[in-house]
């Protein structure tokens, strides 16, 4: 069978993918569904925060922000994504694969700059909890989401708009990468390594640190949280209650949210991995195995939401609530999905 190319009437033209409508169709279901799954799980995050006032506190607002960027993957970067993965072509425009490839780097970095600041956010509230309130204020909340947001478009817009991830190997890239009909994300040594470190290894450790020590302070709060409130609140037993209702709801949060970057980690780790290493390999890795791993990276969005479902009843409370309609009923934003 003669090769297929995206642009048969020009010179240097990518080849088709030569996959039959057998392969072509699972595949195009599969990323539909995953799509559409992002785009509903988040969204409904995205109402029941900003709906409900009880939901309104400093972790959400950062889950807020969070889902709002894995909303932004879903509808502007996975769509385009999925063709060009199953086609191997790229027929949106050569300013569009880089508008395209930057909200890529971008969204990505700024998924686990979130995940480093709830990670920040959890410490305080687990491990000093009578000053968190005080250092987590709403003005800190705005730094990290202004930093996550800002400082992700700055890395991801300026690495691919001022082509500093071809500086020194674009004879290479030209040579041996580039094609017409194509969109690559392509790294040369020094920015693949870069880039793994910036938007995972480094963040990545820092947020494996603050659980680790989240997880043992949890524990021996645990294990002292009913002689303590006995000893502190004898006189004041439903304000006890109360205090340790709240201890244990920061600490199944803090659980909740780990399980959350867990997840992050285990999904885009292979791709962190392949881009620090490839270019040391020559580029010897196979392009589909590429366009894998960044769809393994991609489900991770799509799996955050479904995280929250299992964990929180609020979310399940908050999800039967859009389902059905009753947030449009008047003073819904005053439900109370959760006890006090």
């Amino acid at each position: 069978m003669p090769a297929e190319f995206c642009f048969a009437s020009l010179n240097g033209s990518c080849e088709k993918s030569s996959w039959s409508l057998d392969v072509r169709v699972p595949m195009y279901s599969f990323m539909v569904c995953t799509i559409l799954t992002t785009i509903a799980g988040n969204l409904v995050v995205i109402i029941s925060i900003a709906h409900f006032k009880q939901l309104h506190h400093h972790t959400n607002y950062l889950v807020l922000s969070m889902a709002t960027v894995d909303l932004l993957l879903g509808i502007m970067v996975m769509p385009y994504s999925m063709v060009r993965s199953v086609e191997h072509c790229w027929y949106f425009g050569d300013v569009f694969c880089q508008l395209h490839s930057s909200m890529d780097v971008m969204l990505s970095t700024a998924s686990i700059f979130h995940l480093s600041f709830i990670s920040v956010d959890r410490y305080y509230a687990v491990c000093d909890p009578l000053r968190y309130k005080r250092k987590i204020n709403n003005l800190v909340i705005l730094s990290m989401i202004c930093l996550s947001w800002g400082g992700s478009a700055i890395f991801g817009f300026g690495m691919i708009f001022f082509k500093l991830n071809l500086m020194g190997s674009e004879q290479f890239f030209d040579d041996h990468i580039n094609c017409v009909g194509g969109c690559f994300l392509f790294f040369n040594k020094t920015t693949g390594v870069l880039c793994s470190l910036i938007s995972f290894y480094i963040p990545g450790f820092i947020m494996l640190s603050i659980y680790g020590k989240i997880y043992c302070i949890a524990r021996r709060q645990a294990r002292t949280i009913t002689d303590a409130t006995s000893y502190q609140f004898q006189c004041q037993v439903g304000v006890g209650e109360k205090h340790q209702i709240s201890r244990i709801r920061e600490r199944k949060a803090a659980k909740t949210l780990g399980i959350v970057m867990g997840v992050f980690l285990v999904c885009w780790s292979p791709f962190f991995f392949c881009t620090a290493t490839d270019p040391f390999m020559n580029y010897a890795m196979p392009p589909t195995l590429i366009d894998a791993l960044v769809w393994f990276g991609y489900l991770n969005s799509t799996f955050n939401p479904m995280v929250y479902a299992f964990f929180y009843k609020w979310f399940r409370r908050a999800l039967k609530m859009i389902i059905c309609g009753k947030v449009f009923h008047p003073m819904s934003s005053r439900t109370k999905l959760y006890s006090d």
